[in-house]
């Protein structure tokens, strides 16, 4: 029988990855029967932890010991239920050779899909090919259909006939006049954008280049934890 393995991304905190390990178990069962379904067999990469209370992968080493044992060309699911922390994930994933799928789920409870967008953006970004799904109860049409064709082909290839280019939107001249001229001005006077704990949470996707940022007049000043705690000292209480 074929397999595809599963891997799952958690929260840092082990208070958060105890509560939410539930939604994740449940979500995985039926990503799993979904999978089974279709002929396949899913070997989960990394045990339920009986002293930790979850089966998350909860930190960047972490997730670096399980992908030395992940066959590399294997199909591979990143199943996300919950909140998560990408670079749990992100070194093994840039490494993977297989056909790589995040599946998130679609409550209104659980935020598996606000994780799954950040796993996404971050593989965007770091140029990892991926494909991705989602479902509430992971047996509709959808899913079951996008699941079916990403294990045939390694792909799942979505509707984007509603995605325009930029450049084909027409936009009025006097509008984009106004767009011009304050494009102008702001690279001339400069912008200073205030970064603290730039790329939190393994949130590769939101650190920007400030290779891509300074031509367009905006200017990066990290700011650091321990600077903060330092100027707080400085305060009085009346202030």
């Amino acid at each position: 029988m074929k397999k595809v393995y599963l891997v799952a991304s958690g929260d840092l905190r082990l208070s958060v990855n105890q509560n939410c390990w539930a939604a994740q178990e449940a979500m995985e069962k039926q990503v799993t029967a979904a999978v089974e379904r279709e002929g396949w067999k899913v070997v989960r990469g990394h045990p339920y932890d009986p002293i930790l209370k979850h089966g998350f992968l909860d930190s960047q080493r972490h997730g670096i010991e399980v992908f030395r044992s992940i066959p590399p060309d294997t199909p591979l699911i990143v199943a996300e239920a919950v909140w998560q922390y990408t670079h749990h994930v992100l070194p093994g994933l840039m490494t993977h050779h297989g056909p790589i799928l995040t599946v998130g789920n679609w409550s209104g409870q659980w935020p598996g899909l606000v994780g799954l967008l950040n796993l996404n953006g971050s593989l965007t970004k770091a140029g990892i090919k991926y494909s991705t799904l989602w479902s509430e109860s992971f047996d509709d049409d959808f899913f079951i259909n996008g699941l079916r064709d990403w294990l045939k082909t390694g792909k799942v290839v979505h509707d984007t006939s509603h995605v325009r280019a930029f450049d084909e939107v027409r936009v009025p001249e006097n509008v984009a006049q106004i767009g011009v001229t304050f494009a102008k001005e702001f690279r001339v006077n400069k912008s200073i954008m205030g970064i603290f704990d730039e790329g939190c949470m393994g949130m590769y996707n939101a650190i920007i280049p400030d290779e891509l940022l300074s031509p367009v007049g905006v200017f990066k000043e990290r700011l650091s934890q321990s600077a903060l705690f330092a100027k707080m000292n400085t305060v009085s209480d009346v202030d």
